[in-house]
């Protein structure tokens, strides 16, 4: 009993965290936006290390998804139909399926390789989002809309303009999302991902057949980035080229390793760090960057398991 208990701990903290956040964060400072954003992040940087993280892939092109996710959001609710709920599932069905139909090209390549193919066909989404001006807006971003109240078909609620109900309602998304990630990860899909993160080629003298789940956990995590797309969209009533731009997939993979790789909270707690660095640093000088960079290198070199690796090594 006492072991389950330990267990669960950090789980428990995590959400109390999370739930208190609208009360907590404004008394250090913050503001229930900041929240909501270090939320959608989170689920982007979790999202990316389902792939990373448990089966061994390096991507530099989730931002494409990002992007589609948030693109998707913003033109259904601006030129289809003014709907939060259905601004989300379009986002996300778009960024799912761009994932699925790249994926057969992309699996077998491995290490660098994979990484820069990642990136070029990220590349192309951002150059049409660039370029098709008058439907995406170009390089002004999609502009003219806004997320709508909540539709249960016998009423609408219109609470999402305030900022601590959007806030619960992104948590919600949040809650939805990692627990499928978690129960994904606890099934013998989840555990045949890291038997192929640790050795590859084993798994395939076993028999598994290693490009299709690689596939598999290709779809799925962009999935759920592009569900932060979509979030992120909302969480801005605006979208522009700069979230399929591949520097924002750097952004998540920043947030994983900050956190933790191989862990499964590791990536929330890197894109927390991340953030509130982000908002305090760029309010104080132009060069934030560097001083995001700084962190990272040394985070790297001296707690090579992130931050939460490093807490739980001196717990232990």
């Amino acid at each position: 009993m006492g072991s389950d208990l330990s267990k669960q701990a950090p789980n428990l903290v995590v959400w109390l965290l999370l739930l208190a956040m609208p009360l907590w964060l404004p008394a250090v400072g913050g503001y229930v936006e900041l929240g909501s954003r270090v939320v959608v992040l989170g689920l982007a940087a979790m999202a990316l290390n389902f792939l990373l993280g448990y089966t061994g892939v390096l991507s530099f092109g989730h931002a494409a998804y990002f992007g589609l996710g948030a693109y998707g959001a913003g033109m259904t609710i601006r030129y289809l139909v003014p709907s939060t709920g259905l601004g989300i599932v379009i986002g996300m069905l778009a960024g799912t399926f761009a994932a699925a139909v790249i994926g057969p090209l992309i699996v077998r390549l491995r290490g660098v390789y994979f990484a820069m193919v990642t990136i070029a066909f990220g590349q192309v989404f951002y150059f049409i989002a660039f370029r098709w001006s008058n439907v995406t807006g170009g390089d002004d971003g999609l502009l003219n809309w806004t997320r709508q109240p909540l539709d249960f078909v016998v009423a609408k609620v219109d609470i999402l303009h305030n900022p601590n109900a959007f806030y619960y309602f992104v948590l919600a998304i949040f809650a939805i999302s990692v627990g499928v990630m978690a129960w994904l990860l606890r099934s013998p899909f989840g555990r045949t991902l890291i038997a192929i993160r640790e050795n590859e080629r084993r798994a395939r003298f076993l028999g598994i057949p290693v490009d299709r789940h690689i596939w598999m956990s290709w779809v799925i995590s962009c999935c759920f980035v592009s569900i932060a797309g979509a979030l992120y969209a909302l969480l801005n009533n605006f979208v522009d080229p700069r979230a399929l731009y591949w520097t924002q997939s750097g952004d998540f993979v920043i947030m994983a390793v900050l956190g933790g790789m191989r862990s499964f909270w590791g990536p929330l707690i890197g894109a927390a760090i991340f953030v509130l660095l982000q908002d305090y640093l760029s309010s104080q000088t132009q060069n934030w960057m560097s001083f995001v960079g700084l962190f990272f290198v040394l985070v790297v070199l001296f707690f090579p398991r992130g931050i939460l690796g490093a807490i739980r090594r001196k717990v232990a």
